[in-house]
């Protein structure tokens, strides 16, 4: 019986060993391996070493991947980190490409390249960086590609820098973006489509009998009557079947001729996703009062003051379109938004589309907000009255619209702008622009709106400063001993060079064009470029009024340090 047991244990104690020793050649193999692929690796990817074959094309080398990219090429090939990279689609804008994708890749996005290919028979292939990323809508996500090189095809790729570069197989389609459907939204029953390169008239309607509204969603295409057109809007009927059940669809609309012929449909990249539908069917119990709705570009800095200020005002809820920043906006919103300041960012990368983005935006609003204001980050709402009086000045904005709420004749409050100048500074003013800027023109210019959106026309036509109201619906102007504006506009060089970038509205041209230079939009005096007058901080000075100023350092000073709440930079070096 003992030797039974010692036999047993014996055999066990082999089976251990051999287990053991198959253990360590399985890792010494795998050891090798990995060894063997880095130096083959090295040798493809060294500057040193030039391999020459019509097999290994292409002849224009790749940069070399380092050894820290292709570990994490290895690790999202086996742990699947990020999703594969599928590109939807390519939009072609003057200064660069945009290239949506088809999932959502997170902090992906920084990782990734774009992959250029050679035209005709070359099959030299360049790669470059990417510009940046984002997430798009609640599926996709975009990245920005510099322009393809010359001989190099527009038909961009895209790769997590580290990975080897993949032979392309056929050119994809590229839109112009003169000519491309690139936003819808759900609206009730309808759907509404913006559109570029239907030539129509700015500021006018347009005749809705002209268009059509394609719907394919991946089973059926469906073709709908449009009902309203104004501008890049283009508002149709929804199919009864996507009435009924709602499924993810692109759309696309269509031009009839007046002899009544269908052109093509024009290419489209807009998409509206079944959940869309089923948000809009949810109606809230208890709207926001007011909310705002603004459109921006690389203003994070800016940011924080005008939503703290206006929050005080009585604003509850804040819509903002992105429009390319490059500032970490989106830390400064997710830090606003635990500080519980509602807001709420929409990447919008369509240049030159204010009129669209805010047509947009009324339609997302309409079922939150009674109250919808559209004005910029360096425009403040101010009230004389409250403060010659005596009165308090905390949510007096919002107390204001909550008078015509019930008032079914106005649907819009219109308010005359202050322009400041750069009141003698020369640098960014560290309290902020409420309290740094202080001289200002004698005369108003211009004014801001605040609209009730489901009294808007259906075409949503708009000119920026104010909205087309529905027949019979005015709208209330307010007298400056009441309200005003003051209008931040001609801030420190530093700031307003900004400006020469590129202009936001549709049909206003750009200052570096040398066309309508009188425009209002304009700065007197500047001509094209953008060269700092010597005398910069001393014009737009006419009048010097603290007003707002005394009010913001009376209401949210420090009254120890008397740091206002903005000033970050300050009130994190205290602690």
């Amino acid at each position: 019986m003992m030797e039974y047991e010692h036999g047993k244990k014996r055999k066990v104690r082999n089976r251990q060993q051999q287990q053991t020793k198959a253990q360590f050649l399985s890792l010494r193999y795998l050891t090798i391996c990995l060894c063997c692929f880095f130096v083959l690796l090295f040798f493809l990817s060294s500057d040193r070493i030039s391999v020459r074959s019509d097999s290994l094309r292409p002849s224009l080398r790749v940069p070399a991947l380092s050894v820290l990219s292709s570990m994490d090429s290895i690790q999202r090939s086996f742990h699947g980190r990020f999703p594969p990279l599928s590109v939807e689609d390519r939009v072609q804008f003057p200064d660069h490409l945009l290239l949506i994708l088809s999932t959502r890749i997170g902090k992906g996005g920084k990782e990734l390249v774009c992959v250029y290919h050679g035209r005709g028979r070359k099959e030299e292939t360049l790669v470059l960086p990417s510009i940046s990323s984002d997430e798009f809508d609640e599926v996709r996500s975009i990245v920005r590609c510099p322009n393809a090189p010359l001989n190099y095809s527009s038909s961009v790729d895209l790769q997590f820098n580290g990975d080897l570069v993949k032979k392309k197989l056929s050119d994809e389609k590229v839109h112009d973006w003169a000519k491309v459907g690139y936003e819808a939204v759900i609206d009730g029953d309808t759907v509404v489509v913006f559109v570029k390169g239907l030539t129509r008239r700015p500021h006018k309607e347009s005749d809705p009998s002209y268009y059509k509204c394609q719907f394919e969603t991946g089973v059926e295409v469906l073709v709908t009557q449009a009902v309203a057109a104004a501008q890049e809007v283009v508002r149709c009927v929804l199919p009864e079947s996507l009435k009924l059940n709602p499924e993810e669809f692109r759309v696309s609309v269509i031009h009839i001729d007046p002899r009544g012929r269908s052109t093509p449909d024009l290419p489209s990249v807009a998409r509206v996703y079944g959940s869309e539908k089923k948000k809009s069917s949810v109606v809230k119990k208890v709207k926001h009062e007011l909310c705002v709705c603004t459109m921006l570009w690389n203003q994070a800095p800016f940011l924080r003051e005008w939503i703290m200020y206006h929050s005080w005002l009585g604003v509850e809820r804040w819509f903002i379109y992105d429009n390319n920043s490059d500032d970490d906006i989106q830390e400064e919103i997710e830090l606003l938004n635990s500080e519980n300041y509602n807001v709420s960012r929409h990447v919008w990368p369509w240049i030159k589309t204010q009129e669209a983005g805010f047509s947009h935006c009324a339609v997302r609003a309409k079922d939150e907000c009674n109250w919808v204001g559209f004005f910029d980050v360096d425009e403040f709402y101010y009230f004389p009255t409250h403060r010659s009086q005596g009165l308090p000045s905390k949510n007096a904005l919002s107390s204001l619209v909550s008078n015509y709420t019930s008032w079914g004749l106005v649907g819009e409050i219109r308010t005359e702008c202050h322009s400041y100048g750069p009141s003698g500074l020369t640098s960014v003013p560290s309290q902020g622009v409420t309290v740094g800027y202080t001289c200002r023109q004698a005369n108003p210019e211009r004014h801001k709106s605040i609209i009730r959106p489901e009294l808007l026309t259906s075409s949503l036509l708009n000119e920026v400063h104010h909205f087309q109201m529905r027949d019979g619906v005015g709208h209330m102007s307010l007298v400056e001993s009441v309200a005003v504006v003051n209008h931040y506009k001609y801030q420190v060089w530093e700031t307003f060079k900004a400006k020469f970038q590129r202009r936001v509205a549709t049909y206003v041209v750009d200052w570096q064009e040398n066309q309508n230079q009188g425009s209002k939009d304009r700065a007197p005096g500047l001509g094209t470029e953008a060269i700092e007058p010597v005398d910069w901080n001393r014009r737009f000075c006419e009048v010097w009024d603290t007003r707002l100023k005394d009010l913001v350092l009376s209401n949210f000073a420090d009254q120890v340090t008397g740091y206002l709440p903005w000033q970050r930079q300050q009130l994190q070096q205290l602690q």
